[in-house]
């Protein structure tokens, strides 16, 4: 009996060692400049303003990139796709239980698009606007599975942005 109470002790010391470290990093990140990999991040408070509009082709092979929602002042690390010289950032899983719980930021984004997009230390002032219906939909989906998955994981990708599980984002100057 002893031991096991000793093990149970052990086990609760350890998920609250663990579960303090990980509240202590995401507090901490929330005040970084930009995200920390998959951890939301501050307020973007490096990076020089680019005003002219670019050939998005450069970051059409590009795995991920950064965004800050601004009226939320938190960043994160996001796919992104090039379709019809257009940009897009998708979110997936918003049906699901735990895309529910952690995918907060598409939510705000729809409320307030307002971002700021952050690569190779270049800032790109942006809005988010949703796309249900758009030409350029199938080629962002056909760039989706391309660029991030393998191609029986999505099988039929329209039906998932008509069901509300895919959420799709045209990154558009203000």
């Amino acid at each position: 009996m002893g031991f096991i109470t000793s093990l149970l002790k052990f086990i609760i010391g350890l998920i609250a060692l663990v579960s303090l470290t990980v509240g202590i990093t995401w507090f901490a990140a929330s005040f970084a400049d930009g995200p920390w990999a998959l951890i939301p991040g501050g307020a973007f408070s490096t990076g020089e303003v680019i005003d002219a509009e670019p050939d998005w082709n450069f970051v059409k092979d590009r795995q991920e990139v950064e965004f800050e929602l601004v009226a939320t002042g938190r960043s994160r690390t996001t796919w992104i796709m090039v379709a019809d010289g257009r940009i897009f950032i998708p979110s997936g899983y918003m049906n699901s239980t735990l895309g529910k719980l952690w995918k907060q930021w598409p939510i705000a984004a729809e409320a307030d698009g307002r971002a700021i997009l952050r690569i190779d230390g270049k800032l790109y002032h942006r809005n988010l606007v949703r796309i249900h219906e758009d030409p350029a939909l199938p080629d962002v989906l056909s760039e989706t599975r391309r660029k991030y998955l393998d191609q029986s994981d999505i099988p039929e990708p329209l039906a998932e942005v008509h069901s509300g599980n895919l959420w799709v984002f045209e990154m558009v100057r203000p």
